[in-house]
């Protein structure tokens, strides 16, 4: 699966986010500590910051290639800094209908909406589930997308069911989106594991959201995902527990530091400055981060210096 960082905070350089930590996201795509395989597949991030000539602008930046080999990391990361963040490296099997192009990787941003978007996650069949599924899409939307992934697809229905930017609009459709996915996989006959562990982020803002659908397509799969891993890859116990696992959140603070180290520590939530959703933890130890269980959908905003944070079930 894709590995996933978003971050809201202070201003901060951004390569203290994407390439300096033990375990930064550039490094993720070359040795995730919760996924076995190298993420080849292309990168990208985009950044909000008052240092750019147009600051209510998301920076977007899109390569095909893998994190660890794009020359532009070394150069341009640490020229820039921000205070708003979501980055991701992409994975993908290894065949010849992966189309490694820009137009396919994260974030995805589009007009007519604060948010953009990423994933790690996957949609089987949805090519086919679109017959279903079209029907709740908006035209704004669906004349943007670019590329052939399902992510942009989930993006553009995502957007669509949305009636709204505030915490409880985006609750209802996420849930909405879940339950068509499931109806249309029943209503085709294409039932399969689908994993939605995406983030929506605009300015000060992130929404992290960790569910999905099991095997058979049902929207309360059950188990250990700590046990179902030590089945091994290419099980379905294995793809289970890919599902099952938490994804990680860091409510904490800016340490003044260099310019280029890591300089966040956890704190208690009435004097957060930062916080971080992510795949996996920026650090190796782990320490200061908590989870987001799988059905759980995560809202964090930034105002006046502080950082808030609202957990609730997804019900679907």
């Amino acid at each position: 699966m894709c590995r996933v960082l978003a971050y809201i905070g202070p201003e901060v350089p951004l390569e203290s986010l994407l390439l300096t930590p033990s375990n930064s996201l550039v490094n993720q795509a070359l040795d995730p500590e919760h996924y076995p395989d190298l993420h080849l597949a292309g990168w990208g991030f985009g950044a909000w910051s008052q240092h750019l000539l147009k600051p209510e602008d998301p920076f977007i930046y899109h390569r095909p290639m893998a994190a660890f080999n794009d020359d532009n990391a070394t150069r341009m990361i640490p020229s820039l800094q921000a205070s708003t963040v979501l980055g991701h490296v992409r994975a993908a099997s290894y065949d010849s209908k992966v189309v490694m192009v820009d137009e396919n990787c994260h974030p995805f941003s589009f007009d007519e909406t604060p948010w953009i978007m990423a994933q790690n996650g996957d949609l089987p069949s949805w090519m086919l589930l679109q017959r279903e599924l079209l029907q709740h899409c908006e035209d704004r939307y669906l004349k943007q997308m670019r590329g052939t992934t399902d992510t942009e697809f989930l993006y553009v229905l995502l957007l669509s069911l949305l009636e709204g930017d505030g915490d409880e609009d985006v609750q209802r459709a996420v849930e909405e989106m879940v339950r068509l996915i499931a109806r249309a996989m029943e209503d085709l006959d294409l039932p399969a594991l689908t994993k939605l562990k995406m983030a929506l982020v605009s300015p000060n803002r992130i929404i992290g959201v960790n569910v999905g659908l099991g095997h058979h397509g049902e929207t309360d799969p059950a188990g250990d995902w700590k046990e179902l891993r030590e089945s091994g890859p290419g099980t379905d116990d294995y793809a289970l527990s890919m599902l099952l696992e938490p994804m990680h959140l860091l409510l904490g603070r800016h340490v003044p530091g260099d310019d280029t180290s890591y300089d966040f520590e956890a704190c208690d939530e009435n004097e957060a400055t930062v916080a971080m959703f992510a795949s996996e933890p920026l650090t190796e130890d782990e320490d200061g981060w908590s989870s987001v269980e799988f059905g759980e959908i995560v809202f964090l905003e930034k105002a006046d210096e502080r950082v808030t944070r609202r957990v609730d079930r997804l019900k679907v």
